[in-house]
């Protein structure tokens, strides 16, 4: 950037503190040159305006007949995501935050910039339009490249679950520990990592995204409201400006496996106290104090499952290659007014487009069948189904079929106790009009 259009900048900055009614805090930060950081932010001062986009540039230019300095268009290095966005409206008016997740390409392209012989700052610019018929306002934030090392904001940039170093769900039974969990973890800054490990049990609605957000990443009214499972452990460790540590989980003892089903082991890291990322509130006239969001992240962490199945739930290792049957498992008796859950996982889904559930007699008799799409893993037969085969021993098996319909492969048959009973004639007359 030129003297001239750096003095520039600066006056039509100066003017926008003074005129504009929305402010943001911090108003620069350090940032990472060779990779993401996030940064909280704090607006205030909003009347009658909403956010509306948000971009990176090298170069700021007179938003005329806006209000603040708005973005270069020769110098844009990109816009905020769709899916990074995080920003919202706090409870108190007024009050707007922002998470700006940096990508690797926008710190990349301004290392590029100043190589060339530009200065090793750029900016954030958020717009705001008025719902009022007012001008538009910008605000930017100064970005600073640096190595992403002790004066960049504490920031977490990708967290990584993992059983034993590896991808896969374990399947265990009842009783057995899981292996081991850890969590690989690449960040920027330095400071110290508080939060705790929980379990969600089967049977328990799942966290949505927003408890699955660290503390740090929401407003300071909406912290508290996060839902909480089951603590398994805390931790408390500081990390120095190295970039990249590995997290210890919860000892495997204290993983639950009494009850058979899908377990969801979370990451939950609270908020921690981190100079280079404050927002001071007052600053940005959004209310009084210091926001601590230290351990900030532009996304929702990862959820690691187990399943804990019986010995009948697991497939034999002949048939491993076709389907994974996790219910109803061999020898159930099934209850005489109620039909059968079938739960299945397909290893290889290439060429799928169908699923089918049959189920039959042991002695090869159709009862029935039921044509899925190929996102399916569940289906609740249902009770008149049964009733066809009252009193025998009745089977259930899965098959996925290619477009056409040809079977690309079969599980194997499950065996099960019938307890359903023979319907009066009337009460089996009107299940058979209510077949699909």
């Amino acid at each position: 950037m030129s003297i001239r259009r750096w003095v520039f900048a600066a006056f039509a900055g100066a003017a926008t503190t003074l005129g504009a009614q929305v402010r943001v805090n911090p108003t620069g930060v350090s940032v990472s040159s060779m990779s993401a950081t996030t940064v909280f932010l704090a607006y205030g001062g909003l009347r009658n305006e909403r956010p509306v986009d948000a971009y990176w540039c090298g170069e700021l230019i007179a938003a005329t007949p806006g209000i603040g300095t708005r973005c270069d268009p020769s110098t844009i290095y990109g816009r905020l995501p769709a899916r990074y966005d995080l920003s919202q409206l706090g409870a108190a008016g007024g009050v707007f935050t922002d998470v700006m997740s940096i990508p690797p390409s926008v710190a990349r392209a301004a290392y590029q910039a100043a190589l060339r012989g530009a200065t090793s700052t750029f900016f954030y610019v958020r717009r705001f339009q008025s719902i009022s018929g007012g001008p538009d306002e910008y605000v930017a934030v100064t970005c600073r490249l640096t190595g992403g090392g002790a004066r960049a904001p504490f920031s977490l940039i990708d967290v990584h679950l993992q059983f034993d170093g590896q991808d896969a769900i374990p399947f265990i039974a009842p009783g057995d520990a899981p292996p081991r969990v850890a969590a690989r973890i690449a960040y920027t800054g330095t400071g110290r990592l508080v939060g705790r490990w929980e379990i969600v049990l089967p049977g328990e609605d799942p966290p949505g995204a927003r408890d699955l957000v660290t503390e740090a990443s929401l407003p300071i009214d909406q912290r508290s409201s996060q839902r909480r499972f089951t603590q398994l452990e805390r931790f408390n460790i500081f990390l120095p400006p190295d970039g990249r540590v590995t997290l210890p989980g919860p000892d495997p003892s204290r993983l639950p496996s009494a009850i058979e089903g899908t377990y969801q082991v979370l990451l939950r890291v609270e908020a921690s106290d981190d100079r280079e990322g404050d927002s001071n509130l007052s600053d940005a006239g959004a209310g009084v104090g210091i926001v601590h969001s230290g351990a900030v992240a532009g996304f929702p962490l990862p959820v690691l499952r187990y399943v804990v199945a019986g010995e009948g739930a697991r497939t034999p290792a002949a048939t491993a290659s076709a389907f994974r049957l996790l219910g109803a498992r061999d020898g159930d008796t099934l209850s005489t007014d109620g039909g059968v859950t079938t739960m299945w996982i397909p290893p290889d889904e290439r060429g799928v487009e169908f699923y089918r559930v049959e189920v039959a007699t042991d002695a090869g008799d159709a009862l029935f069948a039921a044509l899925l799409p190929r996102t399916s893993r569940r289906y609740d037969v249902p009770p008149w189904a049964l009733a066809r085969g009252a009193g025998k021993p009745v089977r259930w098996r899965v098959i996925a079929l290619g477009a056409s319909g040809t079977v690309v492969r079969s599980s194997v048959w499950r065996r099960v106790r019938n307890g359903a009973t023979l319907s009066s004639p009337n009460a089996h007359s009107v299940s058979r009009r209510d077949e699909p």
